[in-house]
């Protein structure tokens, strides 16, 4: 599977840019993904977060990118691109059926401001034009009514819960799944 590349110019509008991680954003990546929130929702594990496993994260999301697999953006502000607002990812990427998940999370001090609707839309945007998807998806835990209301503003449909799907924190979660075609994109 040929690589994914990152876009070119970086993916902005007039508040966000989304660019490759770096090194030097591991400390706002691990203060940011700490929330609660994000790990009540986004952390599978057991075990404690820590800044082992975002170093741990950078080297499997650039293998995930060699592969074709993953494409990794770091969430900055668009007139201080060091400072960091969250992730967010295409997951799963499928070539052979054009198809691939979103994904993302904000620090708690980014929330509440339009930012995840504003990034799924660079993304959602970028992957059917540049990518040529077919059908973008996007998951969340039933409970997770800030992400689906994210997914909804931008033109996903709920398509359904997939019940037991995925291992998370020593039990199994459901799925709330939505899908976005081209042309559905708000």
């Amino acid at each position: 599977m040929a690589p994914l590349s990152f876009p070119r110019p970086p993916l902005v509008d007039e508040v966000v840019a989304l660019r490759p991680w770096r090194r030097a954003d591991i400390p706002q990546k691990v203060a940011g993904f700490s929330d609660p929130l994000c790990l009540r929702f986004s952390w599978p594990l057991t075990e404690r977060f820590t800044e082992a496993h975002v170093r741990r994260s950078l080297e499997d999301e650039e293998r995930e990118r060699l592969n074709g697999k993953a494409l990794n953006f770091a969430v900055v502000d668009v007139a201080a691109r060091e400072h960091v607002l969250g992730g967010a990812e295409f997951h799963d990427v499928d070539r052979a059926r054009s198809c691939a998940g979103v994904g993302y999370w904000l620090a708690p001090h980014a929330r509440g401001r339009g930012l995840a609707a504003r990034t799924v839309r660079l993304l959602a945007g970028w992957g059917f034009e540049r990518l040529a998807l077919a059908r973008l998806e996007l998951t969340c835990a039933p409970d997770n009514t800030a992400s689906q209301r994210v997914a909804e503003r931008c033109g996903f449909t709920r398509e359904g819960v997939l019940r037991s799907h995925l291992p998370f924190q020593g039990g199994r979660r459901d799925t709330v799944m939505y899908g976005l075609l081209p042309g559905e994109l708000r």
